[in-house]
Formats: C-alpha cells, structure tokens, sequence
C-alpha cells in the first residue's frame, strides 16, 4: 500500500512539474520509481522498528529499575530491622548491611535514605562514657558495645568520604545530618567534605571518664565546597584535630560554638579560600591553636567571640592573603599571633581590640 502511493506520488509529479511528456514511460524511469516507492517504504519500516525497539528498551529498564528498587526496599527493610536488635553483634551486621545497600542503590535518593539512618541511629539518645553510673560494670559492658557500633557507623562514612567524587561507591556531595550527636571519638580524617550539607549543630565533644579526653579526628580533612556547621556545638574538655586540614572552598561555621577546659588545633592547616567562621563563639579555659597555619585567601573571623581564661594561638603561621577579623571581649583571655608571619606589614585588615598581641612589624 504505502508502495503504491509513493509510486503514485512520483506518476503524478512527472505530469505537475511539466516535465517532458511522454505517452509512455520507458521501462528505466519505471524501475527507477519502482525503487523509489520501495526505498522510501523501506526507511519508513527501518525508522518505526527503531520506535518500537526503544519504547521497548524503555520499557524495559523502567521494569528494570522497578525490579532493583522493589528488592532494595526488602533488604532495607531487613537491615533497618537488624538496627533495633537487643545484641550489638546483629546491629553491627545491621550497620554493614545499610552501608552495601547505599552502594549499591539503584538511584541517588535511595543511597541517600540509607545515609540517613546510620546518621539518625547516631543521633539516638546516648550517655557519654562519663556520665555512666559509677562501678555499674554492666551498663559499662553496655555502654563500650554500643559506642563501638556508633564508632562503626562513623568509621564507614569516613571510610566514603575518603573515595574520589567520581568512585561508584564515594559519598561525596550528600547529605550528613549529626546535629545533637555526642561524639565521645571517632575519626573523620582525610575525609573529603566537597559538596552537600553537613551539620554538627548542637553537637557535642565530651571529655572521657579517664580525664585524657576523647580525641575527635578531622586530621587531613578537605572541605571545598561543603557547608559544614558546627553552630551552637559544645567541644567540653576533649582534644579536637584539625591538623593538616585544607579548608578551599564552601563555609565551616562554628558560630555560637562552646570551647571548653580542651584543646582545638589547626595544626599546619591550609586556608586558601572559603570561610572558617567563629562567630560568637565561646572559649572558656581551653585552648585553640594554628600552629603552622598557611591561609593565602578565605576568611577566618572571630567577630563576637568570647574569651575567658582561653588563648587562641596562631604560633608560626604565615598570612600571604585572605581576611582576618578580629572582634570579641577578652576576659583574662587573648589571641595570640605575635610569632605569625606576613610578607607585608599591617596585612591584618581588621581594627584589632585589646587582648590580641600582635607581631611588632605589623601595624595596627
């Protein structure tokens, strides 16, 4: 049928285009129409099976996909199941099983959910371990158990923050909500905060029961270009590392964060762009340092901040760029940044108060 109307199509355009009349066509100028009408219904066939074919591959990988996220579900399910479980063993199970489900989800959301439970499992009311009973050997039994599970979980994701953005199994540019989370340990070293929200709001860092404190590792941390708020976060007598820490991009706010009877350092950390932002903060008996600090572009700003008994130490850094703000009450406390280095004299932008000791080349 189609065939014929092409052929038909071309009869008829011999006679409308006034070509040479001819009575009869010759059988050449009929073959040619011929493989015309042929050709034409030809490419019309070869076009509606390429249709067809992808409205079947698509249908195809929809049912796929709704196959992958059906048995995702049911092993979620499971594994969310295992985190309820009276034995810390069967919740450690639990743990590890969420952590492979993440990787292997069939759509960002779905690693996303998973995310989202080991971070609310974090948040669950806790006692720090020096708040336990005194002498009650079983709830310390209870207690060391359950802190290696939430060790575990925090252990994983630093474990994905480690892989490169483009890995299949990174979790960089997701979402980590640990706000209220009591962080008695755990180490977040050389992980990557690249994108995405991070939130230690209301957190807190408590001292140990043995007074060495509970060391919190940010050793060799990148942030560049994650919002990552410790706003409001209560660092009470444990050892916070920053060491090494490369801050290129994005905001670290700890505004309105409280720093006390611990140690913070910034030890040999980078700050070549973004914001380190201590707005408000309140430094009572505790030292925070940055020891071998290189900024050469970003913002550190202290505006607001409160110093009581605390010194805030910049011990051989070296200023090449940026903003440093300084702008809080000092009471018995300081700032300190008289053995800091800059390659021009007054590079401090800020109008500097009383209580900061300043190298004696810079200008006020």
């Amino acid at each position: 049928m189609g065939a014929a109307a092409v052929f038909y199509a071309g009869w008829h355009l011999l006679g409308v285009r006034e070509l040479k009349p001819e009575r009869r066509i010759d059988s050449s100028t009929l073959f040619d129409l011929v493989k015309l009408a042929f050709g034409a219904v030809a490419g019309t066939g070869a076009l509606v099976a390429l249709v067809v074919a992808y409205r079947r591959q698509r249908v195809d990988e929809d049912g796929a996909l709704r196959e992958a996220t059906r048995l995702h579900t049911e092993r979620f399910t499971t594994a969310v199941s295992q985190l309820g479980d009276p034995s810390e063993a069967v919740r450690l199970g639990g743990v590890h099983a969420l952590a492979g489900l993440a990787d292997d989800a069939p759509t960002r959301d779905l690693r996303q959910t998973g995310i989202d439970v080991l971070c609310a499992y974090l948040r669950m009311p806790y006692i720090a371990e020096g708040d336990l009973p005194p002498d009650d050997v079983e709830a310390r039994h209870s207690f060391l158990a359950l802190r290696e599970v939430r060790h575990t979980i925090i252990r994983i994701i630093r474990d994905h923050l480690r892989l490169p953005a483009d890995h299949p199994h990174s979790w960089q540019g997701h979402d980590f909500d640990f706000t209220g989370v009591t962080f008695d340990g755990g180490d977040f070293s050389q992980a990557t905060f690249s994108a995405g929200t991070v939130s230690f709001q209301q957190a807190r860092f408590p001292q140990a029961a043995t007074g060495a404190g509970a060391p919190v590792s940010f050793i060799g941390a990148v942030f560049c270009g994650a919002d990552v708020d410790f706003s409001g976060a209560k660092f009470e007598g444990g050892k916070v590392s920053f060491k090494h820490a490369k801050f290129s991009g994005g905001r670290v706010l700890f505004a309105a964060t409280e720093f006390s009877a611990g140690y913070v350092e910034f030890s040999h950390a980078q700050v070549s762009g973004g914001e380190l932002n201590f707005a408000v903060a309140i430094f009572t008996g505790c030292e925070v340092s940055f020891p071998g600090l290189v900024m050469t572009a970003g913002l550190i700003s202290f505006v607001g901040a409160i110093f009581r008994r605390s010194a805030v130490r910049f011990q051989r850094a070296l200023f090449s760029g940026g903003i440093v703000t300084v702008a809080g009450q000092f009471i018995g406390g300081g700032l300190d940044m008289s053995q800091a280095q800059s390659p021009a004299p007054g590079w401090l932008p800020a109008s500097v108060p009383d209580g900061v000791r300043l190298p004696d080349a810079w200008n006020r």
